[in-house]
């Protein structure tokens, strides 16, 4: 699996870079690199990064238009340009981001150029790079399910780097461990933080049992959900009789991938997206879905551009 991973990421320029042993540094690097060379100017203007939005101090009005959101009416100014008008927001000119990482051993797996932690490792630097300067500051909770790592939220890039090396040198919980996203939520809710970005990056399996501390994140700051996808997570590969193994229960099954088994096996997959997608939607997070077979600085651009979009009216 190891060689065939290394061969498909030296067959896939945009690939993330090898984050692991006396390769941990030079990777780390290449990151920066990549995230700075290809997102950074992305958003010009946009004060809060990933999620640009309405901040807290009023700015200018201007004429409604399809999509707005109608709680931003300015009545008064509707009033008198017989016109319905919406008063723009401007944000805050500090943010402070938090990050819940979710590294438990369902993210320890990979099939295509690299395993899914690796990419969550790619989301964390792309928030972290893309949120830092101007007096902003990021914290990250990391569980394994086995421990649970709180880093305080400061500035500076010193500490963008630090973070970003303490993150990625956390070690592998043992097979058999089982994780807990909504833990990882409450230990980001309680105690109450500032205002501000709350990014949540996992793979989302399992039952749908955070719903309900996301949704009090939600009441506080502005959402963004990181869903890391491999493509086995979503279908099974016509390989015949083949071991399946869950990391976090230790539990082994053999199975005989036959084509209704794998219909089977789609059809479950793509209603537990279905179902995490419509929860993430009822809360108001913006939900980016990396795989680690797509090019996921492609897939992030796209995401903020249409963001962009969204709140820009176009």
């Amino acid at each position: 699996m190891a060689a065939e991973q290394a061969r498909q990421r030296r067959a896939a320029p945009w690939a993330p870079p090898v984050l692991s042993g006396d390769r941990l540094e030079a990777g780390l690097r290449n990151l920066e690199i990549d995230v700075r060379r290809r997102l950074d100017g992305l958003l010009q203007g946009n004060h809060l990064g990933l999620v640009p939005g309405p901040g807290s101090e009023a700015g200018e009005a201007r004429p409604y238009q399809p999509g707005d959101d109608v709680r931003r009416m300015d009545w008064a100014v509707t009033a008198r340009m017989t016109q319905p008008h919406i008063r723009e927001t401007i944000a805050d000119r500090e943010l402070e981001t938090w990050v819940g990482m979710d590294l438990s051993p369902s993210l320890d797996f990979g099939t295509a150029v690299c395993a899914k932690r690796d990419l969550a490792i790619c989301a964390l630097a792309a928030v972290t790079h893309l949120t830092r300067g101007g007096g902003n500051r990021i914290g990250a909770v990391v569980a394994t399910g086995q421990r649970t790592d709180r880093y305080p939220a400061r500035g500076g890039l010193a500490h963008a780097r630090g973070l970003l090396r303490k993150v990625a040198e956390t070690p592998l919980a043992p097979e058999g461990t089982r994780g807990d996203l909504a833990e990882v939520l409450e230990a980001l809710r309680r105690p109450p933080r500032r205002r501000g970005l709350v990014v949540v990056v996992s793979d989302f399996l399992g039952e749908v049992n955070w719903l309900r501390a996301l949704r009090g994140l939600s009441t506080r700051h502005e959402l963004l959900a990181v869903e890391v996808l491999d493509p086995r997570d979503v279908e099974l590969p016509d390989v015949g009789s083949v071991v399946l193994a869950d990391p976090e229960s230790g539990r082994q099954r053999e199975v005989h991938t036959t084509p209704l088994l794998r219909k089977e096996f789609a059809a479950a997959a793509a209603a537990h997206r279905t179902e995490v997608a419509s929860a993430l939607r009822t809360v108001g997070a913006g939900h980016l879905v990396l795989r680690t077979d797509s090019d996921w600085i492609a897939d992030m651009v796209r995401f903020v551009m249409a963001r962009k979009r969204r709140w820009s009216g176009a």
